[in-house]
């Protein structure tokens, strides 16, 4: 079993990011007046999203190169 660490991670984090960005956007903007009025779950919300999405695709793309036991086996050989 071929598991990338970053699948899971950047999954997470993206999972994260989409419900911090959603809550910040639908958000009542009086609760960001100790903030100066920033609105700082659409922000984190929006860099876990974005780091979550950059480790799912560097977990796809890392993934892509793995072989299997059986193509080991035949390169190991000198069969085509």
């Amino acid at each position: 079993m071929h598991l990338d660490i970053r699948l899971p991670i950047g999954g997470f984090f993206a999972l994260v990011g989409a419900v911090m960005t959603g809550y910040g956007l639908f958000s009542d903007k009086a609760i960001y007046q100790r903030s100066l009025g920033y609105d700082v779950n659409l922000w984190w919300g929006l860099v876990l999203l974005v780091f979550g999405v950059v480790m799912l695709w560097m977990g796809r793309k890392g993934t892509s190169g793995f072989k299997t036991a059986e193509e080991e086996e035949g390169d190991s050989t000198g069969e085509p």
